[in-house]
């Protein structure tokens, strides 16, 4: 077989492993510290005490939360094939009203269960049905488990959905209803409405980036080949050994810091990973550092940069001030604490860009326009800009970066930025 022919099959391998949806966290579900162990055993020993449960997995977006609750459930279906059924909503879908949440709730109970279903039928008959089926699987001793997708989405609005099923947890005590709920976003449940509150009790599992552990091992699985009989044993050989050299290489090891350092994320990792895949070398059928460095060019391509190239000097400061805030780990914060961050750099270091609280809000205004940064409540409940919660949308490479690049940057910025005092 020629090479062309054994690259082409060692490329299709490693493009489906990284196309994967589940395959890289299932990989690291051994590892020390995995949330696919503690998420297994909450919801199999709620299972066996037959108690109910609300589990929160809360992480940045890419970092394997609806993965792991894929793979947990799939063996806990495998281990329980006829006590089990899952349900699940999203918060972009089934949050803006309750006839679409309890129709969807209703519509993959009955497919679960081989019943008829149909759309014709009122709210209040779809809630009745719920408690019904609720009922039922408490008499047999069965497990329902609601996956709520974009959590924080659910807790917007008159929580209606998330109030009867706590109402549920409550009134069912002899059974296992349990509910999990996934968020990007820190204190989703302080925005519970009192009645809701009251019923609510939950565990949380947070999700952060791999270690650099769990990178290696990611590494090593997804593009070391495996045997495999339709390529040369000579060739797979090779090919590992080249990836060996690459992945002891110092200009490798500062491209994957630079790849990470900008998005920790495995979803981010395996974005990288299938970007080098597609500068392999058909004609000597390996990868080569060249590849790796490709794909980071290549990703460091994003439209954030052409957005934060003309900014002026105010919108340099919001944003210095939101990423000051963001290092503080402040869980929540809106214009009038980027104002108060932003006047406490003036204070300290008496400079001449100090501008009007007018300007400064068409600044954050022209910055929201950008897509730079945006509003946490999507729903926007409040009538002022002001007191909305924002978030910032650049990573601290990407300012960092900008900030070099600007001629009219002042120096305190970058200091800032470079996590130097100034208090």
């Amino acid at each position: 077989m020629e090479v062309s022919e054994q690259a082409a099959i060692a490329l299709r391998q490693l493009r489906e492993r990284l196309c994967s949806r589940t395959l890289a966290h299932s990989l690291l579900q051994f590892s020390s510290d995995n949330n696919f162990s503690k998420l297994k055993f909450h919801i199999s020993s709620s299972i066996s005490a037959a108690c109910s449960k609300v589990l929160l997995l809360r992480g940045d977006k890419g970092s394997g939360k609806s993965a792991v609750v894929e793979l947990v459930l799939k063996d806990l279906k495998a281990e329980h094939p006829d006590f089990f059924s899952v349900v699940t909503l999203y918060g972009l879908l089934h949050s803006d009203d309750d006839i679409s949440a309890l129709e969807e709730i209703a519509r993959q109970l009955c497919v679960g269960h081989k019943f008829s279903f149909s759309k014709t039928v009122s709210l209040d008959e779809n809630k009745e049905f719920l408690m019904d089926m609720l009922k039922e699987y408490g008499l047999a001793r069965k497990t329902v488990v609601f996956v709520l997708d974009e959590f924080h989405l659910f807790t917007q609005g008159k929580q209606w959905l998330l109030y009867t099923l706590f109402d549920a947890m409550e009134t069912f005590t002899s059974q296992s209803i349990i509910i999990i709920g996934l968020s990007c976003l820190e204190g989703s449940e302080q925005q519970l409405e009192k009645r809701v509150r009251s019923r609510f009790s939950s565990c949380t599992l947070l999700f952060g980036p791999p270690s650099e552990e769990d990178r290696r091992i990611l590494l090593e699985q997804l593009l070391y080949l495996q045997k495999d009989p339709s390529l040369a044993s000579k060739y797979v050989v090779e090919f590992n050994s080249r990836l060996d050299k690459i992945f002891s290489d110092k200009k490798f090891k500062e491209i994957l810091s630079y790849v990470t350092c900008a998005d920790g994320s495995t979803n981010h990792l395996l974005r990288f990973l299938f970007a080098a895949s597609s500068y392999m070398d058909m004609e000597s059928g390996f990868l080569s550092l060249q590849s790796f460095d490709s794909a980071y060019s290549l990703m460091k391509r994003q439209p954030k940069f052409a957005s934060l190239h003309d900014l002026s000097v105010l919108e340099l400061y919001i944003l210095v001030c939101m990423h000051r805030l963001q290092c503080k780990e402040e869980t929540s914060y809106n214009f009038n604490s980027v104002m108060k961050e932003y006047k406490a750099i003036q204070d300290a270091h008496k400079t001449s860009d100090n501008y009007s609280h007018a300007v400064c809000l068409r600044a954050f205004e022209h910055l929201l326009d950008r897509e730079l940064i945006s509003f946490t409540d999507t729903k926007g409940r409040n009538d002022s800009i002001k007191f909305r919660p924002v978030k910032l949308l650049v990573s601290s490479r990407e300012l960092d970066s900008s900030l070099k690049a600007n001629s009219s940057c002042p120096t305190i910025l970058q200091k800032l930025i470079d996590h130097e005092s100034y208090m």
